[in-house]
């Protein structure tokens, strides 16, 4: 099934010509640089066939490449638009996920580490960092309303691997997180960098969303349909009882201490 065309970005990803023009070569699994092309628009994309996926042995259920669609169906519901168009298609590979390229600022910056005992204004404390045998410092990620809505998004999807270089800050000013591929299992697996605001009440705007979310994951809801087909039945289960819990808490998780809580390399 292809992801929902809610937009022309999506369209283009699902109908259009993918040709393929690299491999981006560091990549646990295979990532191909694309272009697609339909009715006289272009983008670049990244597509990634599920031919090219490496097994995880926690995860013996559906492909990295459905996690990823519905992680992007699910950003969509929240209107964040936190995640870049994503569909489930064929490609040159067979069948994988093909995804907008997003170009990062380079000059933005989300991440830091600091040798002050406490995050200073406009900065969330994550933890102690070691830099070498003598020396540690604080790591700390930025205070911005929209990073605090990834944060949410990721407890909802239960994201096992926010890295840093997950974090994409378009030139345009919105933020996209990127590699959702390790998400939805059914057990606690939250691993990211941004725990900044773990225990802290969750903002309004949040709760809203989260309320709305969990309408739309009622059993025969379009979304909750969509996911059914991308997910098994226990893990949109699981979907449903943590925006549930967000929402009897109405606050940002914190770490289980029963799992690793920050992914590694954290970059």
């Amino acid at each position: 099934m292809s992801s929902s065309l809610t937009t022309p970005d999506a369209e283009l990803l699902a109908r259009g010509e993918l040709t393929v023009r690299g491999q981006v070569r560091e990549a646990s699994n295979a990532v191909l640089y694309c272009s697609v092309a339909y009715e006289g628009r272009e983008a670049a994309c990244v597509y990634k066939p599920v031919a090219g996926e490496r097994p995880l042995w926690d995860f013996p259920d559906g492909t990295l490449a459905e996690r990823e669609v519905a992680a992007y169906e699910i950003s969509e519901a929240t209107g964040w638009g936190l995640i870049p168009p994503t569909v489930l298609r064929d490609g040159p590979y067979g069948q994988g996920m093909v995804q907008l390229w997003i170009e990062a600022d380079p000059e933005a910056r989300l991440l830091a580490l600091t040798e002050d005992a406490e995050a200073g204004e406009g900065w969330k404390a994550v933890g102690p960092a070691q830099l070498d045998e003598e020396r540690t410092a604080l790591l700390v990620h930025a205070d911005t309303p929209e990073l605090r809505r990834l944060a949410v998004l990721d407890a909802v999807i239960n994201n096992g691997d926010r890295k840093g270089g997950h974090l994409l800050p378009a030139p345009d000013g919105r933020l996209y997180g990127i590699d959702h591929g390790v998400t939805f299992h059914v057990e606690d697996k939250l691993r990211t960098l941004l725990w900044g605001w773990a225990g802290e009440e969750l903002p309004a705007e949040a709760a809203g969303v989260l309320d709305a979310l969990d309408r739309s994951l009622t059993p025969g809801a379009a979304l909750a349909a969509r996911l059914a087909d991308l997910l098994t039945g226990a893990e949109v289960a699981a979907v449903r009882a943590r925006v549930e819990a967000l929402r009897a808490t109405g606050r940002h998780p914190e770490p289980s201490g029963q799992w690793p809580s920050i992914p590694w390399p954290p970059v």
